[in-house]
């Protein structure tokens, strides 16, 4: 169980290709560890522009969002994740679609996360301290793995279409479900769990 914490407001961002990012505008909001057996680590959560991009440092989970950044309809939703140095244990990352309340109790919002281990994950969070898993932890051969130097990059997809969801990695389907039963409308934007160093680019939703 995680004991949710508004951490703080950051900075605005337009998504402009090839113009280099700001964290103007953007928010995050902490999702702190209550687990004994797997604590958050030491240091403050950093999120940082980096070029076209952004750099997350997280001690503890977060989510990291943009007020007016959101999608109605067909979209594609589409991000590129550098995991910097895997963590001692397999933690996830990647992006979060149909957002509402993010800041309040009643925060609701569909994240699609993979891992060091090769495995993604479909949560819904509804609340405080209720999540639902959409698609349990799944393995595929699309995602890349740390290499020698112990980095790996995903290009992680949302497909919102007019009677389903399609997940891609790196090209590659990974998974398709109904559209009926999920809230796909709303905000956008990334989670990255605890002990991980990721960067994040060129995030962006096309209709």
């Amino acid at each position: 169980m995680r004991r949710l914490i508004l951490v703080s407001t950051l900075l605005a961002l337009a998504l402009v290709p090839l113009a280099a990012q700001s964290t103007s505008g953007w928010k995050v909001r902490a999702d702190r560890s209550t687990s004994a057996s797997d604590p958050d680590g030491a240091g403050e959560i950093k999120f940082t522009a980096r070029g076209k991009g952004f750099h997350a440092v997280n001690p503890a989970a977060a989510v990291y969002w943009h007020p007016s950044n959101t999608a109605t309809g067909n979209y594609t939703l589409k991000g590129t994740f550098t995991l910097n140095k895997p963590s001692g244990h397999n933690n996830y990352y990647g992006l979060v679609f149909g957002g509402s309340g993010l800041e309040g109790a009643d925060q609701s919002y569909l994240y699609f996360l993979v891992a060091q281990d090769g495995t993604f994950l479909v949560k819904r969070r509804m609340g405080d301290a209720k999540t639902d898993n959409v698609v349990a932890k799944t393995a595929n051969a699309a995602i890349k793995k740390p290499d020698a130097s112990g980095q790996s990059t995903n290009t992680l997809e949302v497909h919102v279409m007019a009677d389903k969801v399609d997940l891609v990695v790196n090209g590659t389907s990974v998974h398709s479900m109904p559209k009926a039963d999920l809230k796909t409308d709303g905000i956008w934007g990334v989670r990255v769990n605890h002990l991980l160093d990721v960067n994040i680019d060129d995030i962006a939703v096309t209709k």
